[in-house]
């Protein structure tokens, strides 16, 4: 018998939970529900969550919050689809910076929220298990550099810090993460910014070599990220993963 995916809706609405609830499981997902963060926790604890729909403005601890904490936890590989009622595009962007997967504003058709899902679903179970993601070390020193994924500082191997963008962090900790390992355009993009591959593709590309510039990477006979033909991009030397207070661990 074929396991269904199980859902789990935050949300502090009880209506919107409840037609939710029903719609989900009318179109073949288990679907559990929670009114706060105390009960999202609870529901979790019991194990067994594919994605959660969490809304963004929830009493005590908002939905940022709650998804920060998701992503710095033992639950970080679970995705996470961002309901909220405010558009601005300043939100959307907060939301999709602390690890959502994708973002959907209120009020929406139920049948786009249903294809969310299935699309969140979907990415997800491109990457192989081990590129799900997991908690980030505090260090991770490559070559001459650093990146200190606490402060989301880059240091040169003087300690200067070099400023990068939330994208340009974001693309790096991916790459730092999966050393010595080919990573495809449509893996980067699931693994940083969680949405369709179609409307972002182009931007990996970009911000590799916004990265390249910054880590003095030629292009023509890289050092750090190479570029693999028809296939995606590699990380191409070692990475220790370091606490400040001992000694490191090589990730590949």
């Amino acid at each position: 018998m074929e396991t269904l995916d199980h859902l789990l809706v935050v949300d502090d609405d009880l209506d919107i939970r409840e037609l939710l609830s029903i719609y989900l499981q009318k179109n073949g997902y288990k679907v559990s529900s929670a009114a706060n963060g105390k009960q999202m926790r609870a529901a979790l604890a019991l194990g067994g969550i594919d994605l959660i729909v969490l809304d963004l403005m929830l009493p005590q601890e908002d939905g940022l919050s709650l998804c920060r904490e998701l992503r710095a936890g033992e639950h970080s590989h679970i995705p996470i689809l961002m309901l909220t009622a405010l558009a601005e595009e300043t939100d959307r962007i907060v939301g999709l910076e602390m690890g959502a997967d994708d973002y959907l504003s209120k009020p929406f058709a139920s049948r786009e929220l249903l294809a969310r899902v299935r699309a969140v679903l979907r990415r997800t179970r491109m990457l192989p298990p081990n590129l799900r993601t997991t908690k980030t070390p505090p260090l991770l020193a490559f070559g001459d550099w650093r990146l200190d994924t606490q402060a989301r500082h880059l240091l040169d191997r003087d300690g200067t810090l070099v400023s990068l963008s939330g994208a340009e962090y974001r693309l790096l900790q991916v790459l730092l993460e999966h050393p010595q390992r080919v990573l495809s355009r449509d893996q980067l993009l699931n693994l940083t910014q969680g949405r369709d591959a179609d409307l972002f593709e182009r931007s990996i590309d970009l911000l590799i070599s916004r990265l390249r510039v910054h880590l003095q990477d030629d292009a023509r006979e890289p050092r750090y990220i190479k570029t693999m033909r028809n296939e995606g991009y590699v990380l191409a030397c070692a990475v220790t993963a370091s606490h400040p207070d001992h000694a490191g661990d090589t990730l590949c």
